[in-house]
């Protein structure tokens, strides 16, 4: 999130599932973290929340090493100090809703990469010192998009990636759908893309960070699998000199991610250029 909390664009209703974790397999990466909910009949309370972060492998930790803690969302703040990122990094405080698919998929996700998270909140904090009140900036639109929409690609395979970062989709998922079952992996990150995947729709697309990685890695358990794609993440996002803008970022129309949709069973499917769009055009040199 931002400093100041953006509007949510994607409303769920508030009915409570405590099977929505097995809904679909854009959830894998947080059923670790939420298996917990499975028990409960009716909305988990912060205070369920905030079992949740407790019972975590490791200590959760805001960007400023305090212990994060799950607190009502309090009125719009004026002062720097009580805006929502802010409120993280010097309080430990997550701002978080009652009965709110967007929040709990925001605690959810704080368990599942906390380092991450953690290493966003940071940045978010230290970049929002150095500008005018109002301005956001490129770096903070990166952090807020990725936070919401994020999507990390593990790849052990670099032509996969070329495909990937050329938008040829076609060849990506469908003539090398098995390369990318066995050689790339795809976690939801952003916590607002995981609220769009209760009732998933064409058109639903994810801000990607690939990460290179080996076969093994992909061969190992999730639980072992999400550590190290978390602390790859954070460095990432610790380092100044990487990630600087929106552009940094891959689109990734999930529902083409083989498994993840009935409908990309069929070749037809990426057929939809509106939705597995050709890509970017690069600007043309001047005419001499």
């Amino acid at each position: 999130m931002g400093v100041g909390r953006p509007p949510v664009l994607y409303v769920m209703p508030v009915a409570w599932d405590k099977q929505f974790l097995g809904r679909s397999p854009m959830f894998e990466p947080l059923r670790p973290a939420g298996a917990a909910l499975a028990r409960l009949d009716v909305w988990p309370g912060l205070c369920d929340y905030q079992q949740l972060v407790d019972s975590a492998c490791g200590p959760i930790l805001c960007g400023s090493g305090l212990p994060l803690r799950v607190v009502p969302q309090g009125e719009r703040a004026d002062r720097f100090c009580e805006q929502y990122e802010p409120r993280v990094y010097l309080a430990g405080e997550l701002q978080t809703r009652a009965q709110n698919w967007h929040d709990l998929f925001n605690v959810l996700a704080w368990v599942t990469f906390p380092r991450a998270k953690a290493a966003i909140n940071a940045r978010h904090y230290f970049v929002a010192q150095g500008q005018p009140r109002g301005n956001r900036g490129a770096v903070r639109d990166l952090l807020t998009l990725f936070d919401e929409s994020g999507v990390v690609l593990a790849c052990a395979d670099r032509r996969l990636e070329r495909l990937l970062k050329d938008f040829r989709w076609r060849e990506l998922f469908w003539q090398r759908r098995h390369e990318v079952e066995a050689g790339m992996k795809f976690y939801l990150f952003g916590h607002a893309l995981y609220e769009k995947a209760l009732r998933p729709y064409v058109g639903m697309t994810g801000k990607g960070i690939v990460l290179a990685v080996t076969k093994e890695l992909l061969e190992r358990r999730l639980e072992a699998q999400l550590p190290e794609l978390d602390e790859r993440l954070a460095l990432l996002f610790r380092n100044q000199g990487a990630l600087s803008c929106p552009r940094d970022l891959h689109p990734v129309p999930v529902l083409g991610v083989p498994g993840w949709t009935a409908d990309n069973e069929r070749e037809a499917f990426y057929a939809n250029t509106r939705y597995f769009r050709p890509g970017r055009i690069a600007p043309q040199p001047p005419a001499e």
